[in-house]
């Protein structure tokens, strides 16, 4: 039964996480100790310093109570090693990421989980956009290809593939913003808004008017190879005996190449699409740094430079929950779309 299959993954999955959660957190484990405990130090020095305020003496009893409560009670900071490091994975899987002990949100929250939640529409907004204007060129340009094999689109865009494709989008990126912002002034050389910001339906433009320049780039690297891998796949399609068969009973040929080809080679089209998404999840350090977007990756880079622990962790936490919930789905529509699959690997 396909239901079973779909909770049989869904476990799968679950565990999966957790295994990889349970690893992240061992390899941070005594980093995290040591955050923890500068942080607690932090808090209760500031509370014992209110209390006292006034007084002259110090009540080392008070902070004594105070260090033990969060230490033993709240953080398990007494227990081995082990039992540290199960506590740290539940308090992960349970978005229960603490404070940072640099960064901030823009509203100046320092919870782990406001700052993560807060970047990752700023990465999904850059790179869905732009992998979906991929998905659609790309698939379009495929399916002409493979409709007239060997023509002079087919031979010019295989060897525009080859040549865009070995292009680091690093590289490209810098080009366009030396083109597009320095020189023609068109497009902003970075951010995702402008400084003031503005207000109201302003801001939306001076968004997209951010947002452009980058998605440019995203786009005009990705789309050409996604067309050969398309017109590939497509192409092998069409040879076969049912797409004859239609052919001969003077099915349009537009029906037969949409209709026929496309729906067989959804399949891989689809996988491979969703795994662009998936990818993206986690931003690109380099792209993102070049274009001073503050997504994932650029979020990635700030961590590990002020040495931010529990921004670390929360943000590779996240990124893996995403991506293998990603691949559930993946699971859920190849099942949907190939008959052929034989559900739970029978």
């Amino acid at each position: 039964m396909y239901w079973k299959y779909l909770i049989k993954r869904i476990i799968i999955a679950i565990i999966m996480f957790v295994i990889l959660v349970f690893i992240f957190s061992a390899l941070f484990n005594t980093v995290m100790d040591r955050t923890l405990k500068n942080q607690i130090n932090e808090m209760i020095n500031s509370e014992i310093l209110i209390r006292a305020k006034g007084s002259a003496s110090f009540d080392s009893g008070a902070y004594r109570e105070q260090r033990e409560k969060y230490y033993f009670e709240k953080y398990h900071l007494n227990e081995p090693y082990m039992s540290r490091v199960l506590w740290r994975t539940i308090d992960t899987v349970t978005f229960n990421f603490g404070k940072s002990t640099s960064l901030k949100s823009s509203q100046g929250s320092r919870e782990v989980k406001d700052i993560i939640f807060e970047t990752i529409p700023r990465t999904l907004i850059l790179f869905t956009t732009a992998i979906l204007i991929d998905i659609f060129l790309g698939i379009l340009i495929g399916m002409k290809k493979a409709q007239k094999p060997g023509s002079f689109m087919d031979k010019s865009t295989s060897v525009v593939t080859m040549i865009v494709y070995g292009m680091p989008s690093w590289w490209l990126g810098m080009i366009m913003i030396m083109f597009f912002s320095y020189t023609l002034n068109i497009f902003p050389s970075g951010g995702m808004n402008s400084v003031p910001t503005p207000t109201g339906f302003a801001y939306i433009l001076d968004f997209l008017h951010h947002l452009a320049l980058p998605v440019l780039v995203l786009v005009g690297i990705g789309f050409w190879a996604r067309a050969f891998l398309t017109r590939n796949i497509v192409l092998g399609t069409l040879q076969e005996d049912y797409i004859m068969a239609a052919r001969a009973r003077g099915i349009k040929e537009r029906s037969v190449i949409f209709g026929h080809g496309l729906r067989t080679a959804a399949p891989p089209l689809v996988t491979m699409s969703l795994l662009a998404i998936l990818t993206s999840v986690g931003g690109n350090l380099v792209f993102e740094g070049i274009f001073n977007w503050p997504g994932m990756g650029n979020l990635y880079w700030n961590a590990v430079r002020q040495n931010d622990i529990p921004v670390l962790l929360g943000n590779l936490s996240i990124t893996t929950g995403l991506y293998i919930s990603g691949l559930v789905v993946l699971d859920i529509v190849y099942g949907l779309l190939d008959p052929r699959i034989k559900v739970g690997g029978k």
